[in-house]
């Protein structure tokens, strides 16, 4: 067994806590192994003036940390699945996909306007005051707000988590819509207004899970990473991905998917947007877990017979 291992993460709070999630859990599984972080700064941290849509398609957040994976100075890259593209470098594998936290979007009121509903009435974005000003960076979230309540205002906002509460606090924005698998982890969970049902918002794709990037050649690694691995999890986001790779999308696109499993069938709903919310186009496709890449592409495929494509050639022109 190797006498140490490196795992590369971003440096924001919530990729460290997934980074030493995971050395904990290899600890665990493997005594006497000892595994350490290196921070990577990757250009989605970097150009944080930059609208994540501007730089979609370019591994924003995991471009950097693989080049340091491929040039061998870390062992393992640590992703949040949903920001990892679909294809990757040829001498790099998804070695394991950790079982997934809550994968449903969350509502985060200010507190003012928390204040003046009625007991349960943040249970949905229906309850929003008219002409609220919605804070995201997703054109997913952003397309699906704007057809539930095209009254909302839905303004961009970058930066980390407690970034983005600050600003919530401030008075800049009136609510935030953020993944509520993120918030969980940080301790954050107070600040969830309502989890936003699947029906009402579906999620991105890989949404709440983690993926754990080795090199391809490096069996001994992915022999240890193994252990991580969730079958049901790994499936469901394979799932996702393959639909996201044949509609030739990235997660800045307004593609959303979510993979269930009742084994062994494997359930996919899917949609495609236009970014305005004026159109959404929605399907859903049952198939088996063993045949779930399968699956994504079949379910892809009918999306694109419903005019998919047009729908988001509108998010890059």
């Amino acid at each position: 067994m190797s006498a140490a291992l490196t795992i590369g993460s971003r440096g924001s709070k919530l990729a460290l806590w997934q980074a030493e999630w995971v050395r904990a859990r290899l600890c665990a599984s493997h005594p006497g192994l000892e595994v350490r972080v290196e921070i990577i700064k990757t250009s989605g941290d970097v150009r944080r003036d930059v609208p994540l849509s501007a730089i979609a398609g370019q591994g924003a957040f995991t471009k950097e940390i693989e080049q340091a994976l491929l040039a061998g100075r870390v062992d393992i890259a640590v992703h949040s699945l949903k920001d990892l593209p679909t294809i990757l470098p040829e001498a790099l594998t998804l070695a394991a996909v950790t079982e997934r936290e809550d994968v449903r979007d969350a509502l985060v009121l200010r507190a003012d306007i928390a204040a003046g509903l009625r007991s349960g009435d943040a249970a949905a974005v229906g309850s929003l005051p008219d002409g609220a000003r919605v804070g995201t960076s997703s054109t997913r979230r952003g397309a699906q707000l704007r057809n539930r309540r095209p009254d909302l205002v839905v303004a961009d906002i970058r930066g980390n988590v407690d970034t983005r509460l600050r600003r919530l606090d401030e008075g800049k924005y009136d609510a935030l819509i953020l993944a509520a698998a993120g918030l969980r982890r940080l301790g954050l969970a107070h600040r969830i207004s309502a989890s936003i049902p699947v029906d009402e918002m579906l999620p991105a794709v890989g949404q709440g899970a983690l993926g754990v990037e080795t090199r391809s050649d490096d069996a001994e690694t992915n022999l240890l990473v193994s252990k991580l691995n969730h079958p049901a999890t790994r499936a469901a986001c394979l799932a996702e991905r393959a639909l996201l790779r044949a509609l030739g999308g990235g997660c800045q696109l307004p593609i959303a998917a979510h993979a269930t499993l009742d084994s062994p069938l494997l359930r996919l709903e899917a949609l495609a947007a236009e970014p305005s919310g004026a159109r959404i186009i929605r399907d859903s496709l049952t198939g088996e877990m063993i045949d779930a890449e399968a699956l994504g592409e079949s379910l892809a495929e009918s999306l694109k017979s419903m005019g998919a494509l047009s729908l988001l050639e509108q998010s890059i022109q």
